[in-house]
């Protein structure tokens, strides 16, 4: 067994990685605001994401499951199952599109889920913003977008 003078536990870049890595700190954050907003979001029976998914199905400005994909940075894959899941309950169901394109529309199962989800985003969402600062998360949701356009152009 071969051992290097440096052990990986003393490497100073491995405390650079933790303090400053973007990833680290967007998913680390993400978890946690994804765990606050379905602790709040529990009576209603549905979780932020498939909340959040319905609210944009139900605006109907989607012409293909890609383009909502691309649209919130989704793996298609992580899209359709989704999508799947949601229409085994009910609330939304696939509809034509235009040529192979699928589509899926919120059903009235869905949209009364919506309507009741409501009240418990919007308590959720009160308690972040007023705990984090109104100004200070618009200005982080515009640096977020200055974010995601950055990564868009990494690829």
């Amino acid at each position: 067994m071969t051992t290097s003078a440096t052990s990986p536990a003393s490497d100073p870049r491995l405390d650079d990685i933790a303090r400053s890595c973007v990833v680290l700190h967007i998913r680390m954050t993400a978890r946690a605001v994804t765990r606050a907003y379905d602790e709040a979001m529990r009576p209603s029976g549905l979780k932020i994401t498939q909340f959040v998914l319905l609210s944009a199905l139900s605006t109907g400005h989607w012409r293909s499951i890609t383009e909502l994909a691309e649209r919130f940075a989704l793996e298609r894959t992580s899209l359709t199952r989704n999508l799947q899941l949601l229409a085994a309950e009910g609330m939304v169901e696939p509809v034509a599109g235009r040529g192979r394109a699928a589509v899926y529309a919120v059903t009235e199962k869905g949209r009364e889920a919506i309507a009741a989800a409501i009240p418990f985003w919007r308590a959720a969402q009160d308690k972040i913003e007023t705990g984090f600062g109104e100004e200070r998360w618009r200005e982080t949701r515009d640096a977020l977008k200055a974010l995601r356009r950055a990564a868009r152009g990494a690829r």
